[in-house]
């Protein structure tokens, strides 16, 4: 029987110019994380509208979670 894949999860929040009403785009740091294996899962939205958090999720590596 294969176990379930495990997931772990790390939040950021968008980018935002100094007003903190206009997001800058996030490309170049959601392609920075892409490479480490981060995908983007979710976003945590404010009431109203706005994204609050983007939530990132990653396989964890099966062989760190294994007990020597």
């Amino acid at each position: 029987m294969t176990s379930p894949e495990r997931w772990e999860y790390r939040t950021l929040q968008p980018p935002r110019k100094e007003t903190q009403k206009e997001a800058e785009d996030p490309t170049e740091l959601l392609n920075d994380l892409g490479a480490d294996g981060w995908e983007l899962a979710s976003t945590v939205d404010y009431v109203g509208g706005g994204t609050k958090y983007l939530v990132m999720k990653r396989p964890v590596d099966a062989a760190e979670g294994e007990d020597e």
